[in-house]
């Protein structure tokens, strides 16, 4: 399909049109999707708010009847002087709690009322439930100030069912003595009916949970006295600092959100959760209205764009046809030009094209010319070096036989060192070769500036037969001897030195001259890195001709990875270091060969 494509330009053309076309409808469709999903969200989000108000203004006013049912029973003065007597009255019993069926069978919510006593009389309670072991007094010996329990299970009726009871302290209207305590019990399916209605999305359940997140009541009975992290995994690190809002968890079944609304009457929270399916569904209408929309404009757009691309590519359709039944012997056959747009002049500048490269066909065999000339010539000039090797040779010899042994040695380094600069035109060799260079060099120079330095050489014998590019040391050595020893008074030292560290040979060229001090140092790293052309009558620059050659010529072979570094102190020396590709040094074995 890819090479279907490339190998004509009018379905080429077609293609990155039509894409240039999509790729602004897709975006289109996508924005007013996501604004629209994002739109959806916040409604549905506030609706679940809102759904969450109303069931806590139902819990708000449950909870305040039964406060307000407790404050009731505790101003009774018939209660008041029964739990204040010594005597047992069953008929004020049988009033009391007849009173307190009245008052339970009022409220569909109220499971049961309870007051029991502090002394050992018998409990007033309207009979629905037994008496559970979460009322005894010895567990209601620690209640001192109103309270909510958890949900727990109670047996009523020959069924067990599920009660959450406020618990106010007893006390005496005159003297404030603890008489007992009240209970009023709720019945939690009753209660849960209130969470059921307005529904969160098409299935979130409402659980009503208390200040520890421990589920009070909830429409699915089997989550009631659970955690909540256990019903929803994640909502442990929710941050409930308002009294309502929304969070977003990532759970195994996708994205969800925790709708949350705090009542301030009992503390507890009514939490909803919401499905991201539910977001979907209510924007695949329009999901599909805008995919719609984009396939109908593209349709249209890809049809035009057909159109205008065959309008286009037919006279450069021509001119391909032209060009493919072309003879390299005779010359470009002229193409007829019609019209001024960008395809006339394209056939003026081919019509020119095919003058030229006449032209250049002539120059070109007028080049070959020169060029079998030139090579002519260089084999001429080769025999240059061996005359330049010969005569140094004669000149060795009659040293010798004069008894000058200086001017022998150093004639004889010489050629070694001019020998091994030429090396055949060839630009890499061993290490043992570039250090029997530098050694041939330092011949020369002690001769010249006899007792002025001495040059010490550390380097392993596993490193010798690797190669590196050639003429990296020589001129490194030079600059020390030229600008850090050869001014010097006292003996100088230069110390060569050569190690392997994991994949990179090192190289430190080291002496104990005068050094540079900081701004000097620098001139020097910049002329060094300075890709501008040197001046002959800068000094200052062409002292550092040398680093910058060797710096450049790492660089082009290396990479930037192998560039110098020079550290120096006034006084204290200067030290060059740089390194090369262990693994890259033997790629050029056998290049002296």
């Amino acid at each position: 399909m890819k090479d279907w494509i490339r190998s004509s330009l009018h379905r080429k053309l077609s293609f990155l049109v039509a894409v240039c076309i999509l790729v602004p409808l897709l975006l289109l469709g996508i924005f007013a999707y996501v604004i629209s999903a994002g739109s959806t969200e916040d409604k549905m989000k506030l609706a679940g708010l809102d759904a969450l108000r109303q069931m806590n203004a139902n819990l708000r006013f449950i909870s305040g009847d039964v406060e307000n049912m407790s404050v009731f029973l505790t101003g009774q003065q018939e209660i008041q002087q029964y739990m204040a007597s010594a005597a047992q009255d069953e008929k004020k019993i049988s009033e009391i709690n007849g009173m307190l069926a009245n008052l339970a069978a009022s409220k569909r919510y109220i499971l049961d009322i309870a007051i029991v006593p502090v002394r050992s009389i018998p409990v007033l309670s309207t009979g629905r439930i037994e008496p559970s072991p979460q009322l005894s007094v010895q567990r209601l010996g620690a209640v001192k100030s109103k309270t909510w329990t958890g949900v727990y299970h109670v047996r009523g009726y020959a069924k067990v069912q599920n009660a959450i009871t406020f618990i106010r302290p007893l006390r005496s209207v005159h003297d404030y003595k603890p008489l007992g305590w009240i209970c009023i019990s709720l019945n939690e399916r009753e209660l849960s009916k209130y969470w059921s209605s307005p529904r969160l999305g098409s299935g979130g359940n409402v659980v009503l949970v208390d200040q520890n997140r421990t589920v009070l009541s909830s429409t699915a009975e089997t989550q009631l006295a659970h955690p909540l992290e256990q019903i929803y995994p994640g909502s442990s690190s929710m941050e409930w600092a308002s009294v309502s809002g929304t969070a977003e968890m990532n759970t195994e079944g996708g994205r969800k959100t925790l709708l949350y609304q705090r009542n301030e009457n009992t503390g507890w929270s009514l939490v909803g959760m919401i499905d991201s399916e539910d977001y979907l569904s209510e924007n695949r209408y329009i999901l599909m209205l805008t995919l719609a929309a984009v396939l109908v404009a593209f349709g249209l757009g890809a049809g035009m764009i057909w159109f205008v691309v065959q309008r286009i590519t037919r006279p450069l359709r021509s001119l391909e046809l032209l060009l493919s039944h072309l003879d390299p012997e005779r010359p470009l056959p002229a193409f007829p030009v019609i019209g001024q747009d960008e395809i006339a002049r394209l056939g003026g500048s081919y019509n020119r094209l095919g003058r030229h490269i006449d032209r250049l066909k002539e120059e070109l065999i007028l080049q070959e010319t020169r060029k079998k000339e030139a090579d002519i010539r260089a084999l001429q000039y080769q025999i240059n070096p061996h005359f330049l090797y010969n005569t140094l040779s004669s000149i060795h010899w009659i040293a010798l036989m004069s008894g000058e042994q200086k001017m022998a040695d150093m004639v004889e380094s010489l050629s070694d060192f001019l020998r091994f600069s030429l090396n055949k035109g060839r630009d890499f060799c061993r290490v043992e070769q570039e250090l029997a260079h530098i050694r041939s060099y330092a011949k020369v120079q002690s001769i010249r500036f006899p007792d002025r330095f001495r040059i010490e050489i550390l380097a392993d014998a596993s490193v010798m037969n690797h190669y590196m590019l050639k003429l990296l040391l020589q001129p490194l050595v030079e600059n020390a001897i030229t600008h850090g020893l050869r001014d010097q008074g006292t003996h100088g030292l230069i110390v060569l030195k050569i190690d392997q560290q994991g994949d990179v040979l090192h190289f430190t060229v080291e002496d104990n001259g005068r050094g540079m001090n900081g701004g000097r140092l620098m001139e020097v790293i910049a002329g060094m890195r300075s890709g501008k052309p040197l001046a002959e009558t800068d000094k200052e620059a062409l002292s550092g001709y040398g680093l910058r050659n060797v710096n450049e010529r790492l660089l082009l072979y290396y990479g930037p990875e192998s560039s110098l570094s020079i550290t120096s102190r006034d006084g204290a020396g200067t030290k060059v270091t740089f390194g090369i590709p262990y693994a890259r040094s033997g790629l050029h074995e056998g290049s002296d060969r």
